[in-house]
């Protein structure tokens, strides 16, 4: 057998088992990305600090990290909302300085410490968590999901979020558009949830049928092989 006969046999042998178990592979990747900014405050509140701080590191690109728009364990409350993060940390969250201590800032014995990203992300991501592994049972009972409409796509999954995330932006400094509005952690966890299930919802059905016109190449090509 030749090379390159041998290289297109192993990249068939790992698109074939990828389309088999794409949607396993990505639950796992999606649980340990939910699960990791959880291990955070656990190691903070047990005093390994170092790998707490690795675990921020990580997420800091992808997250604000502002500590009054995230959930914290271990301590008096499970949130602090800015104006009484402010009354606590003395750190005030709309200026410029006072942003960037926020987002540095991981908590304390009193107040916990924070999960290492936002209450916004912590629901996006828990969302399509937990409809990825719903779609997984539905599919194991042959129940063949639907992609969903664009139009409920875009008023449950799209404009909940939109509007939430966009009026607290446009009402802030340095922008101060609208009249001033700080969104709620319920609110943040009620439209980020929403965003994650519809966008699983939306997705998956098209991935599952491409994985699927995958295995069926796969196959024909073997077939011709034989």
């Amino acid at each position: 057998m030749s090379v390159t006969a041998r290289i297109n046999r192993i990249g068939d042998g790992l698109a074939s088992g990828f389309s088999r178990h794409w949607l396993k592979i990505l639950s796992i990747i999606v649980g340990l990305y939910v699960g990791m900014p959880f291990a955070a405050p656990v190691l903070m509140q047990v005093g390994a600090e170092r790998p707490a701080n690795a675990i921020y590191a990580f997420y800091r690109p992808f997250c604000h990290q502002f500590a009054y728009r995230s959930w914290f364990l271990f301590g008096d409350q499970p949130f602090y909302e800015a104006p009484q993060f402010e009354a606590v940390t003395g750190i005030q969250p709309y200026t410029s300085a006072g942003r960037l201590q926020a987002r540095r800032f991981v908590g304390n014995e009193q107040m916990g410490y924070k999960v290492a990203y936002c209450e916004r992300d912590v629901a996006i991501y828990l969302g399509v968590f937990l409809a990825g592994l719903l779609y997984g049972a539905l599919r194991l009972r042959g129940r063949k999901v639907k992609p969903l409409h664009w139009i409920p796509y875009l008023l449950l999954g799209i404009a909940p979020i939109g509007l939430d995330g966009f009026s607290q932006l446009l009402s802030q400094p340095p922008l101060e558009w609208l009249p001033y509005r700080e969104s709620t952690p319920y609110l943040r966890t009620l439209t980020g949830f929403l965003f994650g299930v519809a966008n699983v919802w939306l997705a998956y059905p098209y991935v599952a049928e491409a994985m699927d016109d995958i295995q069926s190449d796969i196959q024909k090509k073997r077939r011709t092989a034989r």
